[in-house]
């Protein structure tokens, strides 16, 4: 097929890889602008601008697909089809219609369940069993469109970082397959009586309140691993953790109950497996505790 790509950060580098590997036209690939990044602040292309130059694809970087001339670049491209993954903008009506066949997406749920933002996150923080990759085509509202191809995977003890990695992957052998079997597939209508928003990420919901249950912080720590980091305070530092277990003991809620740094939940208790000091490295527990022990009983904030 003749394809326009539209994405921007990592989660979509290998469906676009996967894409021009498949074969197809890939006509022109659509980006955010470059952002500046780093301690120069020097305009970065993004992860999908970075690989299409690479690949040596045509790119385009609109501030908004909204513009008119914008629009106009798109349509004159005459694809037959977009595909679509976490490019960071709501797309017009003219944009989703303009394509022959239509956009495509590449959505990480398993839809209905999670629209919107941030559906890895939220699947965790909610106890999901499993999550999953929907393809589907595209419409004007927010991830409504009709579902053609799902797989799934148990989210277990997996972090959002873990469910990243797996799913993008997946989503890439989706894709290819969707627009192979273009012709064969039955779309299937979304329930909307089953749908649940996936909203942004606030970093205000990464402090961890030790007054809740273990399996509450446990959830919390996975989802916002390894970004934005559910952290504590320990002798005034603020320390991010992304990986624990739970542990079947029980104290006052904050308190360090041994030398492993095992803190005490408002039901059962947390022990550190890896955590990251500000503007360093992630490191094991084990490691971190080496060079900074907490005290058996003190108290964290």
């Amino acid at each position: 097929m003749r394809l326009i790509f539209m994405g921007t950060p990592d989660f979509a580098v290998p469906t676009l890889r996967a894409l021009h590997e498949a074969g197809h036209e890939i006509c022109a690939v659509y980006s955010q602008p470059p952002a500046r990044a780093g301690r120069g602040k020097q305009l970065r292309p993004s992860p999908v601008h970075a690989k299409a130059d690479e690949l040596g694809l045509e790119v385009h970087t609109p501030e908004s697909m909204r513009e008119p001339r914008a629009q106009a670049e798109f349509l004159a491209l005459e694809a037959d089809a977009a595909v679509v993954v976490a490019y960071g903008q709501l797309l017009p009506r003219a944009i989703i219609e303009g394509p022959r066949l239509g956009c495509f997406n590449v959505h990480g749920s398993l839809l209905p369940r999670w629209r919107g933002a941030a559906p890895i996150q939220r699947a965790i923080l909610a106890g999901d069993e499993e999550t999953g990759i929907t393809i589907m085509r595209m419409e004007t509202g927010l991830d409504t469109g009709p579902m053609l191809l799902k797989d799934n995977t148990p989210i277990d003890d997996k972090t959002a970082g873990d469910l990243h990695d797996e799913l993008m992957e997946m989503g890439a052998r989706l894709m290819v397959d969707a627009l192979a079997q273009l012709d064969s597939i039955a779309p299937q209508e979304q329930d909307d009586a089953l749908a649940t928003y996936a909203a942004k990420i606030d970093k205000a919901e990464a402090a961890i309140d030790w007054s809740r249950p273990a399996q509450d912080i446990g959830r919390q720590v996975r989802a916002f691993s390894p970004f934005p980091g559910a952290w504590f305070t320990l002798d005034g530092e603020r320390i991010k953790l992304l990986r624990a277990e739970i542990v079947d003991v029980a104290g006052e809620a904050g308190t360090v109950l041994d030398a492993q740094m095992t803190i005490a939940c408002g039901q059962s208790a947390i022990r550190p497996l890896e955590l990251q000091r500000a503007g360093k490295p992630a490191m094991s527990a084990e490691d971190y505790l080496r060079g900074r022990p907490a005290a058996v009983g003190s108290v964290l904030q």
